[in-house]
């Protein structure tokens, strides 16, 4: 009997293999061929035509926010051509509206498919509710949850917070007759002081018919500021005539 022995290096970079739920993955972040496919994936899943590896090694890019980097004119200087440089810059800026139901699984993170993030988006409405204890909630095993909070302190928080343009939000459909009973779609800026937690208020709004977005996207009706600080984000919603009220105000006048 001929016994196979697994790689112990990464073809590629030579960087030592680790195995991750008897999977072998190269570790190493600057190891070319690992950047490659993470692209292709990351293009494959959100579905932009025209992101292929072939384009990927010509336009020489290695990680996700250097997608949404480019211009027209670059895409157009590294591919040689305006009319394709068009319809894939379109279809980069089409991918922008991915909800996290699609990120997650795009990300390539070991362990967080669509089962994972399905059972998550049960449990959180944005990427920045996911803790140990929401990962629990949800039912994803240990290892599925030391995964994906490794990924989130040592890639989201340290490197693409803030240079990704996506919502980060799970998509939430509504139907007919929910739409009608809707009083209004809130955010919540700064802190609280009616409720010790975000989530606990979030709750308690949707159980009063609102909905609530984490940003202050152009259909939102109020901004709840309880910190009594004329934030940016404040002064923006006045100036969109967003009403700016308390959680108590809120319910007491709708």
């Amino acid at each position: 009997m001929v016994s196979i022995q697994a790689p112990t290096h990464c073809p590629s970079c030579a960087s030592e293999l680790v195995f991750v739920n008897h999977i072998l993955y190269c570790k190493d972040t600057s190891c070319t061929s690992q950047s490659q496919k993470k692209l292709e994936h990351f293009a494959k899943v959100l579905k932009i035509k025209g992101l292929g590896p072939s384009t990927i090694s010509k336009l020489d890019i290695t990680d996700f926010d250097e997608i949404y980097a480019l211009s027209e004119s670059q895409i157009a200087e590294c591919l040689s051509s305006d009319k394709i440089a068009a319809k894939l810059y379109l279809e980069i800026q089409n991918s922008k509206a991915a909800s996290l139901d699609l990120l997650l699984p795009a990300f390539g993170i070991p362990l967080i498919g669509s089962s994972a993030t399905k059972k998550l988006s049960t449990t959180i409405n944005h990427l920045y509710e996911v803790t140990r204890e929401n990962c629990v909630a949800a039912g994803l095993g240990p290892k599925a949850t030391d995964s994906l909070l490794d990924w989130l302190d040592q890639k989201y928080y340290a490197f693409y917070d803030g240079y990704l343009p996506f919502s980060f939000e799970f998509s939430r459909k509504t139907n007919s007759s929910t739409a009608k009973t809707t009083k209004g779609i809130v955010c919540i800026t700064g802190k609280l002081k009616s409720f010790s937690s975000r989530d606990a208020a979030c709750t308690y709004l949707e159980n009063h018919g609102f909905i609530v977005k984490s940003t202050l996207t152009k259909d939102c009706t109020h901004l709840i500021n309880e910190s009594e600080i004329e934030s940016t984000k404040t002064k923006n919603a006045r100036s969109k005539g967003v009403i700016v009220t308390t959680i108590d105000e809120l319910i007491t006048n709708t």
